[in-house]
């Protein structure tokens, strides 16, 4: 059985946008689905969104999958960083990476903890990746998602006209990524 981290970002919840959707979307399909509750915007820290990613860390094998938008998409790659072992996928959606603009670039640069990344050790931890991007997100640029793909040796999933894939943007449902991760399960 496969399980689904799905990791949600800035002033957002396991409640809100695609997240709830894609959730029952998956258990439907005989996934175990966690989506884990990160302090924001007080008390955001990379060391606090670990203290509650830690308490799941026995759960990442070569079945998992991980499930990242916005920070979460940046939490995400700290997380493929981390690992000892590698897991089964990671969907990056609207990723901050430090390609300017991006409307809250401090607070991304120290949440991360600086846009130096061990792009071998996280293209080594993960078996498949996919990283969706559009052209309009008002937070994070397209050349984030551009270079995102690139590092990882992926294609970019452009989708034209989505912003930045949340409520505000009309978000409820995300069939694409749905579609991308049952290729892989």
């Amino acid at each position: 059985m496969k399980t689904v981290f799905i990791f949600h970002g800035t002033s957002s919840s396991p409640d809100e946008n695609w997240f709830p959707w894609l959730k029952k979307e998956l258990e439907e399909l005989g996934c175990k689905v966690i989506v884990p509750k990160f302090p924001t915007p007080e008390g955001e820290s990379l060391d606090a969104w670990f203290g509650v990613i830690n308490k799941y860390k026995s759960q990442f094998d070569k079945d998992s999958i991980i499930v990242g938008h916005s920070k979460g998409a940046l939490f995400s790659i700290r997380v493929l960083e981390s690992l000892r072992k590698q897991i089964h996928a990671a969907f990056l959606v609207g990723a901050p990476i430090g390609i300017k603009p991006i409307k809250y670039y401090d607070a991304d640069l120290k949440f991360s903890k600086g846009f130096d990344f061990d792009w071998g050790k996280i293209f080594n931890n993960s078996k498949h990746f996919f990283v969706y991007h559009s052209d309009n997100d008002p937070y994070v640029s397209l050349g984030n998602g551009k270079e995102l793909a690139k590092k990882l040796g992926v294609e970019l999933s452009f989708r034209s006209g989505c912003g930045h894939f949340n409520a505000e943007s009309g978000f409820f449902k995300f069939s694409k990524l749905l579609e991308d991760i049952k290729s892989v399960l």
